[in-house]
């Protein structure tokens, strides 16, 4: 591995400055995540419309991440406002292409928002190699969660669960680097 990915890689898990911040909106996400387990559990046309709003939701949220990174001067907020909003912008066009799959018969709207999530789960993860970890850390939930609903009836307990670990692990996680990177500097 060269010395340029490693210190990306390292960038990518150093607690983030507004960690305060950011955790609330980390927790949010998740939060609106089982939001949408519990509405897809009850109705399936009405899961299928809100995991098409979360795209525009967890975009928008994305670029309020972006919004306090910049102000830290980590990144030019003008850039990655564009790279966000093509890479949003290109997501909610495959999920416009989902729902016409979906309207033409071949998916049932359970299927089609089972998709939308997972849809939704890789553009998480992947704007999350832009803006940090725990971005990445929900799409890992948002896939998880998937397989779970789709092999498991009661599924809403095993996610929140999920849901828990996630958040005690990126406080734990937090703490860790904060020992830590007072170790380094004493």
């Amino acid at each position: 591995m060269s010395e340029e990915n490693s210190e990306d890689i390292e960038e990518l898990f150093v607690a983030p400055r507004y960690f305060g911040l950011e955790q609330t909106i980390f927790i949010v996400m998740l939060l609106l995540s089982l939001i949408g387990m519990v509405v897809t559990d009850f109705s399936r046309h009405d899961g299928y419309g809100y995991w098409l709003f979360m795209v525009v939701v967890f975009g928008l949220l994305s670029i309020l991440v972006s919004w306090l990174q910049s102000k830290t001067g980590e990144i030019e907020f003008g850039e990655i406002v564009k790279e966000q909003a093509s890479h949003w912008l290109l997501t909610l066009v495959i999920v416009g292409a989902a729902f016409f799959i979906q309207k033409s018969g071949q998916l049932t709207e359970t299927s089609a928002s089972l998709v939308i999530l997972l849809l939704l789960a890789m553009s998480t993860i992947l704007d999350g190699r832009r803006i940090g970890w725990q971005f990445m850390l929900i799409g890992c939930y948002l896939v998880a969660s998937a397989i779970i609903i789709a092999y498991v009836e009661a599924f809403i307990w095993i996610c929140s669960g999920l849901g828990v670990a996630a958040v005690i692990a990126t406080f734990l996680w937090h703490k860790w680097t904060l020992k830590h990177r007072d170790n380094d500097s004493a």
